[in-house]
């Protein structure tokens, strides 16, 4: 049998995906070009790191490495459940945030369905709908954000899901209470709405709190959440969503089992009453924002205001032969060119000797000191 022929006997939709390719690691650079000094700031990460209450949990759990975890993830959905008084029912774990949008799209879509989303969001959101071989359906970005009136004119009653990031990745773009609100409550009940709020930490309102209160009102509503960005915990791959006891029923139903290691699980319910390291994180992260800003005005660049961990910039050229120098130079952002930004880089706001030596390479680099 030709090998090539194992390609056809996947399902169509999977046959013409391109994965998912994350910024580039570290390591692999090192091994590249042989450097030893370099700072990431390419995949949104938090630059302090876990905090130290979610450091202890883990080491106090190595002993029962041996030992299944618990694959109802019970002390961390009551943990989640008292800080956002909800019930336990309500509440989705997955592999990060990312395993459940792929949770949501393998319950609800079929190939004669469709899913709105917005132009230059998040690009997980048209792989989970191809890989279920269900129909994107791409609402135009309105100033690098959703439209929402665009996004709802293309609901039909075909559409099964829409997909929604607040603040949105990677533009950094943000919807208001009211208009969100509006528009959720707009849709048919035939359409789930999964709101996909992975930095909603670094919004600085009670957004968190505003829309978990529409659970009450909009049984179709799934609420995406992480502890891979403002809580530090990216390498242990842990997130939830929240919604009706019903949807997440749903989702329970198609979730493997023990899809959240012991450390993980541990790490989560920790890190949720580090209120310090969360506020600590919060602030280098408006600290360095200014500071990154305040260098691309001085070297005359444009960018899109966010409101999450990380910042656009226009560089006004392709970002690509941008983007190698600054790796030659030990410095990881990303190229955006995925979204059809192709003039953009995207950069997580690091620590303050982080933020300063990317903007020492990135004027270097402009200047023609490769």
């Amino acid at each position: 049998m030709n090998k090539n022929n194992i390609y056809n006997l996947a399902v169509s939709g999977v046959q013409k995906l391109i994965p998912y390719t994350p910024g580039k690691p570290i390591e692999e650079l090192e091994r590249e070009l042989g450097l030893t000094q370099i700072i990431k700031l390419a995949s949104n990460e938090n630059p302090l790191g876990p905090g130290k209450k979610a450091l202890a949990a883990i080491q106090a759990t190595l002993k029962d490495l041996a030992l299944y975890p618990d694959g109802n993830g019970f002390n961390l959905k009551r943990a989640l459940a008292d800080k956002y008084a909800v019930e336990m029912g309500q509440i989705t774990l997955g592999n990060g945030s990312n395993e459940i949008l792929e949770l949501v799209a393998r319950a609800f879509l079929t190939p004669d369905l469709e899913v709105v989303f917005s132009q230059h969001a998040f690009a997980v959101y048209p792989l989970v709908t191809q890989a279920v071989g269900a129909t994107a359906v791409v609402a135009p970005a309105l100033n690098y954000g959703h439209d929402l009136n665009a996004m709802l004119q293309r609901v039909t009653e075909k559409t099964r899901l829409v997909f929604i990031a607040n603040p949105n990745n990677p533009t950094g773009t943000l919807l208001s209470h009211a208009d969100l609100e509006s528009f959720i409550g707009a849709l048919p009940a035939t359409c789930v709405c999964v709101l996909d709020e992975a930095y909603c930490e670094f919004v600085g309102d009670n957004s968190a709190d505003i829309s978990i209160g529409w659970l009450n009102l909009f049984p179709n509503l799934l609420i995406t959440r992480t502890f891979s960005k403002a809580y530090g915990l990216a390498g242990l791959r842990i997130g939830y969503g929240l919604s009706s006891p019903e949807l997440a029923d749903i989702l329970n139903r198609v979730r493997q089992p023990f899809n959240n290691n012991m450390l993980a699980l541990a790490a989560a319910e920790a890190a949720l009453s580090d209120t310090e390291h969360l506020q600590n994180t919060i602030a280098v992260n408006t600290q360095g924002m200014q500071l990154i800003t305040d260098g691309f005005k001085k070297l005359g660049l444009e960018w899109i205001p966010s409101a999450g961990n990380f910042v656009l910039v226009d560089l006004k050229q392709p970002a690509m032969p941008i983007y190698e120098a600054l790796l030659r130079k030990g410095v990881i952002v990303r190229p955006v060119g995925v979204y059809e930004l192709p003039n953009h880089l995207r950069i997580t706001i690091g620590t303050a000797a982080e933020n300063e030596l990317f903007l020492q390479a990135l004027t270097e680099v402009l200047s023609g000191h490769v």
